[in-house]
């Protein structure tokens, strides 16, 4: 099954105050599994950035210009998704900016139903708790260091985790943040090395059959009528 976990950043809440996106980060994954696909743009939003947006996500208009408007990416952006389910955290938020952006671009907008909001599954799972994405990195104990400010496609590397949680454990193997070695599988590496299982395989021993256990052999199997053992 392909999913894509999605987030977005943006100039504000509203796109019906003029708000538009300016960043999109997508991961896809195939049978809950990350398949190392992603797609991931900035976006000129012909606007200025609040200074509450700002100091969310350090996007400043000047680095904005330098990259296309939302119309420019819309296909890409389209057949990356396809028609496989949006995981998203505040799906509505998120929805509703993709599409506002998708009408501007006269382009067919994204059904709701195809959005899997992860706030709601997180407030089904641990009612009354936190549920945002700091707060749920901190219950799984996923990694979230390097968020010192909101990003599209770290966000949604983040989220994906999450997800695998929510559905009940990740799978093995799941790791955007670092490829190196972490110091518990280092020093299970060495306890493995220094132990016995790395010691030399011994050959196997051998168990002669003794002559009374064919006698005794023979004698059982000459009591059976029409046995295989004398055809």
């Amino acid at each position: 099954m392909r999913e894509i976990v999605l987030d977005t950043e943006t100039t504000g809440f509203e796109p019906k105050e003029g708000h538009r996106m300016v960043e999109i980060g997508c991961i896809e994954l195939m049978h809950q599994l990350p398949t190392g696909r992603s797609f991931h743009q900035y976006i000129n939003p012909e606007r200025d950035m609040p200074e509450e947006a700002y100091r969310v996500h350090g996007l400043s208009i000047d680095f904005l210009s330098t990259y296309p408007v939302f119309p420019d990416v819309a296909d890409d952006f389209l057949e990356f998704i396809g028609d496989a389910p949006l995981i998203i955290h505040n799906a509505a938020f998120d929805m509703k900016f993709i599409n506002a952006e998708l009408e501007l671009s006269n382009k067919s907008i994204v059904p709701m139903a195809q959005a899997v909001d992860t706030l709601e599954m997180a407030r089904r799972k641990f009612p009354g708790s936190p549920a945002t994405l700091d707060a749920l990195c901190r219950r799984f104990e996923i990694d979230n260091s390097n968020r010192t400010l909101h990003g599209a496609l770290l966000d949604a590397e983040l989220l994906a985790e999450v997800y695998l949680e929510l559905l009940g454990g990740r799978q093995h193997g799941l790791s955007f943040a670092s490829n190196k070695k972490t110091n518990e599988q280092v020093d299970t590496a060495k306890l493995i090395k220094n132990s016995k299982i790395a010691k030399k395989h011994r050959e196997a021993r051998k168990f002669p059959i003794l002559e009374q256990e064919l006698i005794a052999h023979e004698g059982l199997i000459s009591q059976i009528d029409n046995n295989l053992w004398n055809q």
